[in-house]
């Protein structure tokens, strides 16, 4: 493969988030010993990012909600409260569709008194063990409000407490902020009139906590991923029977009648009798509520500046070589964002190639040759959002490959990335049933052993 030494001068990191992907390459740049500042960006009070829960404040919902170029995310101030919180997805009854053995980081296991597929609660306790020897780099409650490329990075921030408004330069910006800001809501026809005659009726997951709400009332739930499925599933035991499920392709095995059906695609909404009607023309009148577990968009709206811009549509960012590194500023990165990946691991095999590269200890291709990458992936999936889609086997292979890539960097090897060997890889291969085995066997599960599954150690 073609390379060039870029003779990188990157001694300023910029983090920006502190959730799982920015607490990573935290730990792999202090690591390196090679930067002598590392500084971490977090808007909110604690580590954590998306899986550091909020309660369910008040936040505007936009109907619908198609365009990625939205404001920042604003702080919301409970009345009291010392700092502000963030609207985000998680919600009250949540366990990963991970098993832990897969979820966590190579260099810390998850306690043994976790269930296999851990709580929120316990995945937010253990970042915040994780983050404990590089807390002293985080900015909390500091909100990155623009970043701009003029000789070097600058990155304007607002200490959301004080009020105080800062400008520092860098020599390299990690985007670690996740991608779950911006909720989908299709634009079908008559819903923004649907939503302006009912104001509450139409929502996204982001803003589901529990089930309280839809005790007794008529729903659809549109979606048929990992939050479409548990929080139907959580609906349908307070909701009139049976819950109405909204999928784009009917599964083969349909759900028992008596407490979902499946439907196709909503087509339209209609204010008159508060109706939906679908793709087979089925109207259905009096609904009460409308959930859309249709995923998120892409958006980084302090990056609007950049030229050539990173987001149009906001199904994918657009410029990256290995889903990660910025062809045209190879000192801008975005970690983890990827979909369908097991991330914590996905992480640290990303952050530990950024530490190689931007000490000048491993070379990136040619820019010719990152663009051939880019351009060859869009001939096969696209400009949709399946460009980001890794998926089984493809992220185990990718963990593996990025760990090979930063494995032939120069010099003694000061943070290894993970590794799947075999078991790891089989694990993921059926981790979807091995999730449905843990709920059929009541969800108290610690060990993959607990429910009589062995894989052979690579050791």
């Amino acid at each position: 493969m073609g390379s060039i030494a870029r003779g990188f001068a990157v001694k300023r990191i910029a983090i920006i988030g502190a959730g799982p992907s920015g607490l990573a390459a935290a730990k792999y740049l202090k690591a390196e010993r090679a930067f002598s500042e590392i500084d971490v960006y977090e808007q909110q009070s604690e580590v954590g990012g998306v899986w550091n829960y909020t309660p369910n404040i008040a936040g505007k919902t936009t109907v619908p909600q198609t365009n990625p170029q939205v404001p920042l995310d604003e702080p919301i101030w409970p009345k009291g409260a010392s700092v502000p919180l963030f609207s985000n997805p998680m919600y009250d009854h949540l366990n990963t569709n991970i098993p832990k053995d897969l979820m966590q980081f190579s260099d810390q296991p998850f306690l043994a008194e976790s269930l296999l597929f851990p709580s929120r609660e316990d995945v937010q306790d253990y970042l915040v063990r994780y983050s404990q020897d590089v807390r002293n780099l985080i900015l909390f409650s500091t909100q990155v409000q623009n970043v701009r490329y003029e000789d070097c990075w600058k990155v304007f921030s607002k200490n959301l407490s004080t009020n105080e408004a800062t400008l520092k330069e860098y020599d390299a910006v990690i985007v670690a902020s996740g991608h779950y800001t911006v909720p989908v809501i299709p634009s079908v026809k008559g819903i923004e009139a649907f939503h302006a005659a009912y104001p509450f009726v139409v929502s996204h997951s982001k803003t589901y906590r529990n089930p309280t709400t839809y005790k007794d009332k008529k729903v659809i739930v549109v979606g048929s991923a990992a939050s479409g499925l548990d929080i139907g599933n959580q609906i349908s035991d307070v909701c009139q029977k049976p819950l109405l499920n909204s999928v784009r392709t009917l599964s083969p095995i349909k759900p028992d009648p008596r407490y979902k059906e499946e439907l196709p695609p909503i087509v339209e909404f209609v204010v008159e009798d508060r109706a939906v009607k679908f793709a087979d023309g089925r109207l259905e009148k009096g609904i009460d509520a409308v959930v859309y577990c249709t995923g998120y968009l892409y958006s980084y709206p302090f990056l609007d500046s950049l030229d050539p811009p990173i987001i149009t549509s906001g199904q994918r960012v657009i410029g990256l070589y290995k889903h990660f590194i910025s062809i045209s500023h190879p000192t801008l990165a975005f970690t983890a964002l990827q979909k369908k990946v097991i991330p914590f691991p996905l992480s640290e095999v990303q952050s530990s190639v950024l530490a190689k590269v931007w000490s000048n200890k491993l070379q990136l291709p040619q820019k010719q040759e990152m663009l051939d990458w880019e351009n060859q992936l869009l001939r096969e999936k696209g400009d949709t959002a399946e460009f980001h889609v890794l998926g089984t086997p493809g992220d185990g292979q990718y963990i593996n490959d990025t760990h090979d890539w930063a494995m032939t960097a120069d010099g003694p090897v000061t943070k290894e990335p993970p590794y799947w060997g075999k078991r790891l890889q089989d694990i993921r291969a059926i981790f979807a049933d091995i999730r449905k085995k843990f709920i059929e066997n009541g969800a108290s599960a610690k060990t993959l052993e607990d429910l009589g599954l062995h894989f052979e150690s690579d050791d």
